[in-house]
């Protein structure tokens, strides 16, 4: 466990809403500025080191002097535009005194899905990692608002709706060797510990199975994420060919401990090594409707590595168009892959269940063979 650890050259931290909070909700500064003073020991150590950090509408709050029970998104909003800057300074304040410089990033769900944008947050986080900086990132709650609220939309999934998948989004996409989520918890159990008192940790995983996934439980009152979001998190970066662990993080020397011979938690092994479209596809995109595909159809995708065409399609939901990412689901409803679309929804729904040589008939034209061609698909 511990070669891993230091072997790890690009790291990523993600420190939670409850583990940089104190009791009374305010933030737990002491307990942060040990955070940056180990994270400075890894950096002159020559570990490359990005954050994604929570905590911004918590912060807004208190300066607000709002009671906590304003749930409506726009309050949450304006508390985010308060609290990052307040945030934000006191990083900058406590790694400049470490002779660190760091680095505001803020991010939304469409600088991940839009593959040029994509590409262009790489270019410019790996140039700031180059200049010895330290992102400092955290979603742009002010300006998108699918984390605060959720979305609802029928067929449409956005990349990210908590810290939790955007630390690992960060982590995959910047080829990171190392995701450590920092939490109130000091890993997965094999039930909930705040419930079962027999509960014990679980110190390693490979593989994020169903059996793993179902010992997921809710967020806490302050946080919105909770072990699910956890393990959503680790099925994306260990399938990305980095390491995850999850550590107890409400302590001052917890990001140390980490790489020291106390370390408590649990370690997520890598399990693939998706390349980077394919992670991208699978993980990075917004989805913005759904193709549901009959037995045959799925045994061609998933034992031959097949194109989908319209032949195997069922039922397609959703509003999108051509060159959008679309879910692919079996008879029994599981999402079993995801693909760039050859067609919009409204012309895939006409020739869905055709063979390819009626889908001139059918819509006027035929630009392609296949519903989404196989290049052009990553399996979940």
């Amino acid at each position: 466990m511990q070669s891993i650890f230091k072997k790890a050259k690009r790291i990523v931290f993600k420190f939670g809403t409850n583990a940089l909070s104190a009791d009374d909700g305010s933030l737990a500064l002491s307990r942060l500025y040990s955070f940056m003073e180990d994270i400075a020991v890894l950096h002159q150590q020559g570990k490359e080191i990005l954050i994604v950090t929570s905590g911004a509408v918590g912060v807004g709050r208190r300066i607000l002097g709002l009671s906590g029970q304003e749930d409506g998104v726009s309050f949450k909003q304006a508390c985010a535009a308060v609290g990052q800057t307040s945030l934000m300074k006191t990083y900058e304040d406590g790694f400049r005194d470490l002779g660190i410089v760091a680095a505001q990033v803020l991010l939304t769900e469409d600088d991940f899905s839009n593959r040029s944008r994509y590409l262009s947050l790489r270019d410019t986080l790996g140039r700031l990692l180059e200049l010895k900086c330290i992102p400092v990132i955290n979603q742009n709650d002010t300006v998108s608002p699918n984390e605060l609220r959720g979305y609802k939309e029928k067929g449409v999934k956005v990349c990210f709706g908590d810290n939790d998948k955007l630390s690992a989004l960060v982590a995959s996409g910047m080829d990171a060797d190392l995701l450590c989520i920092m939490s109130d918890v000091e890993g997965l159990y094999n039930a909930d510990p705040r419930k079962d008192k027999k509960a014990t940790l679980i110190h390693q995983v490979k593989g994020v199975t169903e059996e793993i996934e179902a010992l997921g439980f809710c967020a806490s009152s302050r946080g919105r994420g909770g072990m699910k979001t956890k393990l959503e998190a680790a099925k994306v970066v260990t399938r990305c060919g980095a390491a995850m662990i999850i550590a107890y993080g409400k302590k001052h020397g917890a990001v140390g401990e980490v790489f020291g011979p106390s370390f408590k938690g649990t370690l997520f092994l890598p399990v693939e090594d998706l390349p980077g479209k394919k992670a991208w596809l699978a993980y990075a995109t917004n989805v913005t409707g759904s193709i549901k595909i009959n037995a045959g159809a799925k045994k061609a995708l998933c034992e031959k590595g097949s194109s989908l065409l319209p032949a195997g399609v069922v039922d397609v939901t959703g509003d999108f168009e051509p060159g959008d990412t679309v879910a692919i689901y079996d008879a029994s409803g599981k999402e079993v892959a995801r693909g760039l679309a050859n067609y919009s929804a409204s012309d895939s729904r006409k020739i869905m269940g055709c063979r390819s040589e009626e889908i001139a008939k059918k819509i006027g034209f035929k630009n392609y063979d296949e519903l989404i061609h196989r290049d052009n698909i990553v399996l979940l």
